[in-house]
């Protein structure tokens, strides 16, 4: 993605710590949580690979196909199981927003900026920034309560995978990451 090189790296950072986070979510011994780290610890390193600055590294053009297959395959499985529960709906989003995103940079000339609507449905991408955005501020919501709930159960020892209010943060923090790159477009 194209903007300010500290800011990509700060977005890099942020996505692959998600990403990493996730991978340790995956030890969970639920595995509806295995699956949903899973997918969303592919989500966290796929941000952080688009975020890496254009002028440190400008991918082929290959790339952005592969990746818009990738993220196609992810939303039909996400597709495929808010069949059953209905919040993977917002996996969903956020693939398709993953495949958004690299069909408009396949789609753009090579070298060219991005920023300030270059490319793009510009309809398309601010109702993507009006989700998420509002997704961010619902999760950050969301997370106090967690937090404080967590602290004040005081049960036996929970696994790094069973924490509610860290997988929160690690949904909040991708989401905070999708706004900056959607920002971007």
């Amino acid at each position: 993605m194209h903007g300010p090189v500290p800011a990509a790296w700060l977005l890099v950072a942020l996505c692959a710590a998600t990403g990493a986070y996730c991978l340790l979510r995956m030890r969970s011994r639920v595995e509806e949580q295995r699956r949903a780290a899973g997918g969303e610890a592919v989500m966290g390193f796929g941000m952080a690979v688009m975020a890496v600055p254009a002028a440190v590294l400008s991918p082929p053009s290959w790339v952005w196909p592969v990746y818009a297959a990738v993220f196609g395959a992810a939303a039909l499985r996400a597709l495929w199981a808010a069949r059953a529960a209905p919040h993977h709906l917002h996996h969903l989003v956020g693939t398709s927003a993953m495949v958004y995103m690299s069909v408009v940079m396949a789609a753009a000339p090579p070298g060219a900026h991005h920023a300030h609507g270059g490319s793009g449905v510009p309809l398309l991408t601010s109702l993507l920034l009006l989700y998420f955005a509002g997704y961010v501020l619902l999760a950050g919501a969301r997370l106090v309560p967690a937090t404080v709930a967590a602290a004040g159960a005081g049960g036996g020892a929970v696994g790094w995978g069973d924490r509610p209010e860290l997988a929160r943060a690690c949904r909040l923090s991708m989401g905070i990451g999708m706004v900056a790159m959607l920002l971007t477009m």
